[in-house]
């Protein structure tokens, strides 16, 4: 087995190789003068299962759009020199948000974004909290696994409530089914109970609109859980809402802390008591980094990709590893 961390996500990957006890591969990337980019394996990689770490937010080092590029190059070297198998791992996957047309003359990103990875030979994707997850698993035509935080989200959930009660809480419709499991899964866990609920968010032209509120939070712990954060704005504006239904804290949760332009708002807004996310990306170290203790909670993922691996590379169960209920 070879583990390889492309730049910009070496932090990560060293987590992954740390809970494997290995070590992340020697690799060269090289940018030209124009532009353009070079990356190779430094040792051998011919009959080896080979795992690729990248997670494809833009950030001030790259775009999104070039760390596509540069994994993708990455992948097609490696099989180019003979791996027998190169998986992708993709903890936060660019481009999941267009999956569907929803006017007229839309693309479907995400599936040009699968046919890049298998035109280049991928084997297999791994990614976590993937924006849609029925999405990603049709438009991928090779093997993909896809991981959640829910295991990784039920202690600090537990522990922030402080003996409140607990209500899991999607921010739009979409992500009900994602609130849905994280409710399951933390009563499973605990043995509690847990509230449920959710509220309506349609966005149009930029606008965001809709008053809809499901579900009784008053006097309890409110967790709103979403797969990613950020501008933030779909978090504050449900959090505001909670605050307003009587919910005595309010915590925002995602996999994925993206922090983009416009985050500080709501990383600051004392309508959330705190933002729980994972280290996919250093831009959640970042938020953390000056603020108040406890107030950006910073989850390790690396150690629950790493079994994840171990598990596929010796054809183990990635459903026993993720404990999904039901």
């Amino acid at each position: 087995m070879r583990i390889f961390a492309l730049k910009g996500s070496e932090q990560f990957g060293d987590a992954i190789a740390r809970s494997m006890w290995t070590e992340v591969e020697r690799h060269e990337e090289r940018d030209f003068e124009d532009g353009e980019h070079k990356a190779r394996p430094l040792l051998g990689v011919r009959g080896e299962d080979v795992y690729v770490v990248h997670s494809l937010a833009g950030d001030g080092s790259a775009s999104a759009n070039d760390k596509l590029v540069k994994l993708l190059f990455f992948i097609a070297a490696c099989k180019e020199n003979g791996a027998a198998r190169v998986t992708a791992v993709v903890p936060y996957l660019a481009y999941s948000r267009k999956d569907r047309q929803t006017k007229s003359r839309d693309p479907v990103t995400t599936r040009y974004v699968a046919q890049l990875f298998e035109a280049v030979g991928t084997d297999c994707v791994m990614t976590l909290d993937v924006h849609n997850i029925v999405a990603f698993q049709n438009a991928f035509r090779c093997t993909t696994v896809h991981l959640d935080t829910r295991r990784l989200f039920s202690p600090s959930i537990r522990a922030l409530a402080d003996g409140l009660p607990v209500t899991v809480f999607s921010p739009d419709g979409g992500g009900v089914k994602r609130a849905q499991l994280l409710k399951e899964t933390y009563e499973a866990e605990t043995g509690e109970a847990a509230g449920f609920g959710f509220m309506e968010k349609r966005r149009s032209g930029g606008v965001v609109s809709g008053d809809l509120f499901a579900g009784d939070v008053t006097g309890s712990a409110v967790f709103i859980v979403d797969d990613m954060i950020s501008t933030g704005g779909t978090m504050l504006r449900a959090a505001k809402a909670c605050r307003a239904n009587g919910a005595m804290k309010v915590y925002a949760l995602a996999a994925h802390g993206l922090f983009g332009e416009g985050s500080q708002a709501m990383l600051d807004d004392p309508a959330i008591d705190g933002v729980v996310v994972t280290d996919t990306l250093t831009s959640a170290a970042r938020a953390a980094s000056g603020r108040p203790e406890g107030r950006v909670e910073v989850l390790p993922a690396g150690p629950l990709v790493g079994e994840a691996i171990r598990r596929l590379s010796a054809n183990g169960s990635i459903t026993d590893l993720l404990g999904s209920p039901g």
